[in-house]
């Protein structure tokens, strides 16, 4: 939405993943995934390792490199869009620690309405699945399943509809800021932590 609204120029994309497990963090996506993700979307990306079980200090310190070569490959930069909804807590730590580092935090989707904005992203085309299940809060079932009205439908009262209070993950497949839809394959759910259910994609 930030591309489209043009705005700003995106010119890249920053993810953090967790050595050893050659994912993204907390979403478990693969990085093969993660980088057909970014050829789709026409965006380079930078990623910023962290270690298993990290504590605060290991991600910051991972972060600020990360955006610090960012700097280095386009000198100037000093602008760092993130997806945070609803959560005012995370956005002043994100502020906070972006401050801390000579960085401006932009929150293009801060206060939406959450309802009305999964289905306007799912009527614009965008295909997601459930990647990660936050057990203590939804169902294991939902594991996995396709991010689509029939899961709006069918989720609890209490469940934000795009996951904002880190309910459910999601590894997307499709949507307007892909060049084209990637196929993936589901696979296996297995539960980590005796908390997160985590749903297995892979490039068809």
């Amino acid at each position: 939405m930030l591309r489209q609204r043009g705005e700003v120029e995106v010119v890249g994309l920053l993810t953090t993943l967790t050595e050893g497990f050659e994912r993204v963090s907390m979403q478990g996506i693969r990085r093969d995934l993660l980088h057909a993700q970014a050829r789709a979307a026409g965006l380079p990306l930078i990623e910023a390792w962290i270690p298993q079980a990290a504590d605060n200090a290991s991600y910051v310190a991972s972060f600020s490199d990360g955006v610090a070569r960012a700097q280095q490959r386009w000198p100037g930069l000093a602008h760092l869009a993130y997806g945070d909804l609803l959560l005012a807590d995370v956005r002043q730590w994100r502020e906070s620690l972006c401050a801390s580092l000579g960085w401006t935090p932009l929150f293009p989707l801060f206060g939406a309405d959450t309802a009305r904005l999964a289905r306007t992203m799912l009527a614009g085309g965008l295909r997601a699945q459930l990647c990660c299940v936050d057990t203590s809060q939804l169902h294991a079932r939902f594991a996995g399943r396709d991010f689509d009205i029939a899961l709006l439908e069918e989720l609890p009262a209490t469940i934000d509809p795009c996951g904002e209070n880190g309910e459910f993950h999601t590894c997307v497949s499709a949507g307007p800021m892909f060049s084209r839809p990637l196929k993936v394959t589901r696979g296996a759910t297995q539960l980590r932590d005796d908390r997160f259910a985590y749903t297995d994609f892979t490039l068809a």
